[in-house]
């Protein structure tokens, strides 16, 4: 018997995590770049599924491709490196191998000389993230190691990645 008012609806796991103040799934809509990735045989876990470090590299690995592409990187003999200092990571759903995914970054803070880069990771094709998080980089000098300000190339593509900019290129 269901003793629920006619009108009452079930809260959606999203809705009742964000009322909570806990971490929630992202939209793709929320991000304005994607890289595919295809998992591999050694990412899957004991429990059958990808492991939580596999995902900091799919960070890594997404926000490195793009700047790549992008021509503003250039990890061999550039004078300017992205040192990470920060990492953080939520999980939604899983992942197993061989499922395709697809990384969505987007930069959430430019400041003179640091980044925080914001990636969500997608089942191919799904609506909704299967983790979400953040890692912040702080550009250095190559030989010194002491932070510089962000080249004018990079800064230009990086804002580019801020939801505002993206927002204003559609």
């Amino acid at each position: 018997m269901n003793d629920k008012p006619a009108s009452f609806s079930e809260p959606s796991a999203a809705s009742s995590a964000a009322a909570a103040g806990r971490p929630s799934a992202q939209l793709r809509s929320s991000y304005p770049v994607f890289l595919p990735i295809t998992t591999r045989w050694s990412d899957n876990d004991v429990y059958g599924h990808v492991n939580n470090v596999v995902y900091y590299s799919w960070f890594d690995t997404a926000v490195n491709a793009h700047l790549i592409e992008q021509g503003v990187l250039d990890f061999q003999g550039g004078d300017t490196i992205g040192l990470v200092v920060e990492t953080q990571c939520n999980y939604f759903a899983s992942l197993a191998y061989p499922q395709k995914v697809e990384a969505g970054i987007r930069v959430a803070r430019l400041g003179g000389s640091s980044v925080r880069y914001e990636v969500g990771i997608f089942a191919e094709g799904s609506e909704e993230s299967a983790a979400a998080g953040h890692f912040v980089h702080v550009y250095v000098d190559a030989t010194t190691r002491r932070p510089k300000p962000l080249p004018e190339a990079l800064r230009r593509v990086l804002q580019a990645l801020q939801p505002a900019a993206a927002a204003a290129a559609v």
